[in-house]
């Protein structure tokens, strides 16, 4: 029962820390940790699928950044940077507290770039791709598949 109480103290800890950051051009974070927490090994396999990463590799980041759509943040900010997930992390770790869009930044990612406005929208593992399913598989318009760059 003491272990049960622990946990759901530093849930909410964790929760009113994240919030904040999440509250401003990120909120789609909030819909995204959930769903990703309610299936813990549907998100690796969905990060690994996406990345094509490995488990190792997604146990390193999730032991720096402990939220999912953080997690998600960080090999998607990789990508898009053409810089190693570990340099992402770096910059998260420097630059903690501050927000995904200075980190984003830091990374080389401009501010009113296709790219920012890309992760402003949302993740490629729930939304997206949920949305897009139906008549004729993916979804049409900007921002739905892959990002050029």
């Amino acid at each position: 029962m003491k272990a049960l109480r622990t946990a759901i103290m530093v849930f909410m800890l964790l929760f009113l820390v994240v919030s904040p950051v999440v509250a401003g051009d990120f909120a789609w974070m909030n819909d995204f940790n959930a769903q990703a927490s309610l299936d813990p090994s549907g998100f690796r396999a969905r990060l690994a699928a996406r990345f094509n990463i490995g488990d190792a590799q997604i146990s390193a980041v999730m032991s720096n950044i402990h939220d999912p759509a953080g997690v998600y943040l960080a090999f998607r900010l990789g990508e898009m940077s053409h810089q190693p997930v570990d340099r992402v992390v770096d910059v998260y770790k420097k630059n903690r507290g501050k927000g995904w869009g200075v980190i984003a930044k830091s990374l080389g990612i401009k501010p009113g770039s296709p790219e920012f406005h890309a992760l402003k929208r949302g993740d490629d593992l729930y939304t997206h791709k949920e949305k897009g399913k139906g008549k004729g598989g993916k979804g049409k318009g900007k921002g739905k598949g892959k990002e050029k760059g």
